[in-house]
């Protein structure tokens, strides 16, 4: 429910949406007789975690990538359409407001990670950063975990594969480039919309989107391969944009794009909706009805192979239109394949330096 139907600065959601695994829930009771969600504190709070394992195993077809690591639970960005919130579920929060402002840390993250590569069993597959919140939200400017874990990656020749919606991995630039010169790293960087109005409001802790065409800029210039992911598409919001996005890349040096289209799947569809309602009550009919006819008359949808990309007339005038501004501006222009065969375990201690 909402806080206090007030906005909340810098945040996608007011809502704090129940949790579909508790049983209770606290609120107090005003003396008009009216419930509220107890609720006082609303700045962000960094919590440690100290996980057992941060590689993951993925299996979807839909994903290009069979395994992922996630140095941060929660995300400050505030993406109100973000498919990870309902991960903050199983964490015992709640998928709105708590998901933006409850960040969950993961400061062991490089070093379970150093120790799966030294494990024998690890062949270098390529793993993916981040396949739920960004590895570049900004605490990573304080906790520099991100960046911590490239370093091992370079040091032990393993391939990474990054998504981020954020700036800060020009941080990094010095680390992706000599990774780049191996062939094992590359890099997605989120172009949603170049409307700054729109930006504000639906991912207001992220960079602009003229920052993030300058990251793909100079990811580009320092020969580090780089593409933009257009994720997710929304009808009658950032849809009219995909021509000048895909241009826009393409001129910033991408080498490819691709796209998925919004889908609310369990508690993003209450927290999506609200925001919908609250920016834009003249277009939220239509936002919605487009959605769900992208999904068999539904706005979430978790079939393989459609979710992604939907199905219906919509769907196939998306692709249609995509395919051929693809054509058009990225014509002879590929993401070189990472290379493996340069995943090793370097010797242990000082002689790590000599490597």
């Amino acid at each position: 429910m909402p806080i206090d139907k007030k906005h909340v600065k810098g945040r996608g959601t007011t809502e704090q949406v129940p949790n579909r695994f508790l049983q209770r829930s606290y609120a107090v009771v005003h003396l008009e007789g009216v419930d509220a969600v107890e609720e006082e504190d609303r700045s962000t709070r960094f919590l440690p975690t100290h996980p057992r394992t941060i590689i993951n195993k993925v299996d979807s077809a839909d994903l290009p990538f069979s395994w992922s690591m996630n140095p941060y639970q929660g995300c400050e960005h505030g993406c109100s359409y973000c498919y990870a919130r309902p991960t903050h579920e199983y964490w015992g929060y709640s998928a709105g407001l708590d998901f933006e402002r409850i960040i969950l840390v993961k400061r062991n993250a490089p070093e379970l990670f150093q120790a799966r590569l030294r494990d024998g069993r690890w062949s270098g597959e390529p793993v993916n950063i981040s396949g739920v919140t960004d590895p570049y939200q900004p605490r990573e400017r304080v906790e520099r975990l991100t960046r911590r874990i490239l370093e091992i990656a370079l040091n032990h020749g393993q391939p990474i594969q990054l998504i981020t919606k954020n700036a800060l991995i020009l941080r990094d630039l010095d680390i992706l480039g000599r990774m780049a010169e191996q062939r094992l790293v590359h890099v997605a960087i989120s172009l949603t919309t170049l409307n700054e109005d729109l930006r504000r409001v639906l991912e207001p802790r992220t960079s602009a989107g003229q920052k993030r065409l300058q990251a793909i800029g100079e990811l580009s210039s320092a020969g580090i391969p780089v593409m933009a992911t257009l994720a997710p598409v929304i009808p009658a919001l950032n849809q009219p944009e995909i021509p000048v996005l895909l241009k826009s890349a393409a001129e910033a040096g991408a080498r490819g794009a691709s796209y998925t289209v919004l889908r609310t799947n369990g508690a993003v569809k209450p927290v999506f909706e609200e925001w919908l309602h609250r920016n834009f009550p003249d277009r939220a009919a239509k936002v919605m009805a487009q959605t769900a006819e992208l999904h068999g008359g539904a706005m979430h949808d978790t079939r393989v192979g459609r979710r992604m990309r939907g199905e219906g007339n919509h769907a196939a005038t998306l692709a249609r239109l995509f395919k051929v501004l693809h054509a058009r501006y990225f014509q002879g222009r590929s993401m070189p394949p990472l290379d493996r065969s340069r995943f090793h375990v370097p010797l242990h201690g000082q002689l790590d330096l000599f490597n």
